[in-house]
């Protein structure tokens, strides 16, 4: 019996970054999904998860893009949302089903005064329908099979938790500045026990990650390709000439560092060749690009 033989469609081997409003109703890898198709690579991945029912910016590393991904999934994320008090849920979204539910009589500057102490550096135990890995099993596929794990708390730092009343006196707009990490729902579910009850967030949206945000976004239907070096906006650059790149292709040293933090190494066309990163007071290559 013969195999039907398949063709393989040729990579075009493109590299950048692309920026995605992603919307509701699809997961992330959806987005990467549809960014292979349009762009015809397999080499493309996103720096940070967002819930399917959540919107707003996804950033997007293409071909040699990938390997930058790490520098952006790290950064600082902000996101508007809204939480809705009264009502806990198995998912702590709108997304899941109600728990429990609480008569709740809400003060604003109660509310406000009592998110301000999640304000800083925090812990958080990890929701069971996160990706996190306990004993080789992500959490959200543990609570899919119906079971519930001990979970670690895990220190995130939240800048801004400004929570505002609307029209409906259980539900509050909320706007949040933290760390890579911060779980909003774990944040939502957490103000709502500890004003006396229980709540659950909807609407969630990120407006930026890092210094990317939804100005730079474009949608799944009109994928816009900018340079690898986008995916190190605002890194300090440091370019070089033949013989220094000859140096970074091979991850040598560049000698003493000038500061602290990372640094985009690039060549006279301003191609990124490497991140290098001080440590022990020499500039050293944190990850190198050259020949990928």
């Amino acid at each position: 019996m013969s195999r039907r033989s398949r063709t393989k469609r040729p990579d075009s081997g493109v590299s950048g970054c692309v920026v995605i409003d992603k919307p509701a109703g699809c997961t992330s890898h959806d987005v990467v999904d549809r960014v292979r198709a349009a762009l015809g690579t397999r080499k493309v991945g996103h720096a940070g998860t967002l819930d399917p029912d959540a919107t707003g910016v996804l950033v997007i590393g293409v071909g040699r893009g990938t390997k930058l991904l790490q520098f952006v999934a790290g950064a600082d994320k902000r996101y508007v949302g809204q939480i809705v008090f009264g009502t806990e849920t198995t998912t702590l979204d709108a997304a899941g089903e109600v728990v429990a539910t609480h008569e709740m009589s809400l003060d604003p500057e109660a509310v406000a005064a009592a998110a301000a102490r999640f304000v800083g550096d925090i812990e958080q135990i990890p929701p069971m329908v996160s990706a996190v890995k306990i004993d080789g099993k992500r959490l959200h596929e543990l609570a899919r099979a119906g079971k519930e794990v001990e979970r670690a708390p895990r220190p995130v730092t939240v800048t801004r938790f400004d929570v505002h009343p609307g029209e409906d006196p259980l539900v509050y707009d909320a706007e949040i500045d933290c760390s890579s990490g911060t779980y909003v729902r774990t944040l939502a579910a957490d103000l709502g026990r500890a004003l006396g009850g229980g709540a659950h967030l909807r609407n969630l949206r990120r407006t930026a990650v890092g210094p990317f945000t939804l100005d730079d976004a474009t949608t799944v239907d009109d994928i816009e390709l900018a340079p690898v070096a986008e995916l190190l906006r605002g890194m300090p650059v440091l370019q070089v000439d033949d013989d220094v790149a000859q140096r970074v292709a091979n991850g040598q040293s560049l000698g003493p560092a000038g500061g602290a933090g990372h640094v985009a190494v690039t060549d006279g066309a301003g191609t990124v060749l490497a991140v290098y990163q001080a440590r022990d007071g020499n500039l050293c290559a944190a990850k190198v690009l050259t020949g990928a």
